[in-house]
């Protein structure tokens, strides 16, 4: 008897962090406010495959961040998050937009004031695209989109598990972990700087996670680099951008004079 792929539309916007505890908000040690930041994409081989860049936004109580990604291939990448810092950090709409010979078509959108969520999208390229669409849960620890704001936030050498909502294209919660793996260096005009390291987990339980094993689908490790400080700084993500996707990584960069 031959089981039926499941179709896993992750929603990544990764996390992380170590020591598993229950999963709860994540405080507010650090306030966001207006940030811009220019990325590059980078296959393993350290091949430029695209650029984009990163943003934040305050508008009145609210925070919106958002990333684009343009590949070299037409492919899109776009992610936004909008959220609340009083006291922790509260999750409360969310959009992903990704298409292009890059990826499998996706779109997803949700937000907490009306608790609804739709999807569309496919699991694999050639797919069906398929619709779905009503109630989510969204609990106060839910964070997509949110990475970099609650990795600069957690306490040093603290870790956390937090919610992430995943489609299928039917919602459903899965638990993030983070975890420390360790430390690295990287050089500054010849100067060393301690990096931290941290590790990505989804956690998929149940039937879906068995099957999902089984098939070789399970949900790809993530990792981040940050410049450690009173500050903590991005300097690097790698891994998939979507389930059974290539190992990219997205690094920040500089803009180019013309010569």
């Amino acid at each position: 008897m031959n089981a039926k792929p499941v179709s896993l539309f992750v929603v990544i916007a990764a996390l992380i962090w170590s020591c598993a505890v229950e999963a709860a908000p994540i405080r507010v040690r650090l306030m966001e406010g207006n940030f811009r930041g220019f990325l590059v994409a980078r296959s393993l081989d350290g091949a430029a495959i695209g650029y984009g860049e990163m943003s934040q936004k305050p508008t009145g109580n609210l925070v919106e961040c958002r990333t684009i990604l343009r590949f070299k291939d037409g492919s899109l990448y776009e992610e936004s998050a909008t959220f609340s810092q009083k006291g922790i950090f509260r999750l409360e709409a969310y959009r992903l937009v990704q298409h292009g010979p890059s990826y499998p078509t996706l779109e997803v959108s949700f937000d907490r004031t009306s608790g609804q969520y739709k999807a569309r999208g496919q699991a694999e390229k050639d797919d069906k695209k398929e619709l779905a669409g009503g109630k989510l849960e969204m609990p106060a620890d839910l964070y997509n989109g949110m990475a970099l704001i609650l990795l600069k936030n957690l306490p040093g050498g603290a870790g956390a598990t937090v919610h992430v909502a995943v489609f299928t294209p039917e919602a459903r919660l899965v638990e993030m972990e983070w975890s420390w793996e360790g430390e690295d260096e990287v050089l500054l005009g010849g100067k060393a700087m301690k990096t931290m390291r941290s590790l990505v987990k989804l956690k998929i339980g149940g039937l879906t996670g068995l099957m999902a094993s089984l098939i070789g689908k399970s949900p790809p490790d993530l990792r981040y680099w940050l410049v450690a400080g009173d500050v903590p700084a991005f300097v690097r993500f790698e891994g998939a951008m979507f389930l059974n996707g290539p190992v990219w990584r997205l690094e920040m960069t500089t803009v180019e004079w013309p010569k």
